[in-house]
């Protein structure tokens, strides 16, 4: 055979305009047939179809991300000097009536229960914010250099008493 007989068998063997809409009609006509007959089948295919499609979308949503990449920033521990006088401030209350609790040894500030009335009420241990306190002692913990600081109040009923506080609520 020549290649002008190739190119020919080659032509003659496409598929027409034809052939393409012959099998979507077909597929139509299956899909109809099966409302028909089936109605739950159908819906639940044409449920499970979109429920795809709205997930490939949420997908692709969450892939393009955001091209300015911002860092969310939160209270940061200061450089502390002992010596030095601060305030206590609440890193992670908005309230302005929230205290900062004091304890007697670092490391036990997120052991106590709170829902003692005599506990919120012991010698010293809630002070509020803006109080302020000169900075006794560091102390590292859990990795993270000076974690908690030794304060004595300066002001105030409790003038002269110590505790340790967390020091990101040392401002």
């Amino acid at each position: 055979m020549s290649n002008e007989e190739n190119e020919n068998q080659t032509v003659e063997n496409t598929a027409t305009p034809e052939v393409p809409k012959r099998v979507a009609d077909n597929i139509l006509s299956n899909l109809m047939d099966l409302k028909d007959k089936n109605p739950k089948v159908f819906l639940g295919a044409v449920g499970g179809v979109a429920l795809l499609i709205i997930i490939i979308i949420i997908i692709i949503i969450m892939m393009m991300g955001g091209g300015d990449s911002k860092t969310v920033s939160g209270p940061v521990i200061k450089n502390l000097v002992v010596g030095q006088q601060y305030v206590l401030k609440s890193a992670n209350a908005y309230d302005k009536d929230a205290t900062v609790r004091l304890v007697a040894v670092p490391g036990t500030i997120a052991a106590y229960d709170d829902t003692e009335e005599a506990d919120r009420n012991g010698a010293c241990q809630h002070m509020p914010q803006g109080t302020a306190v000169t900075i006794l002692e560091l102390q590292d913990a859990y990795g993270k250099k000076n974690a908690y600081s030794k304060v004595q109040i300066e002001e105030g009923e409790c003038k002269g008493n110590s505790g340790w506080a967390l020091s990101i609520d040392v401002q």
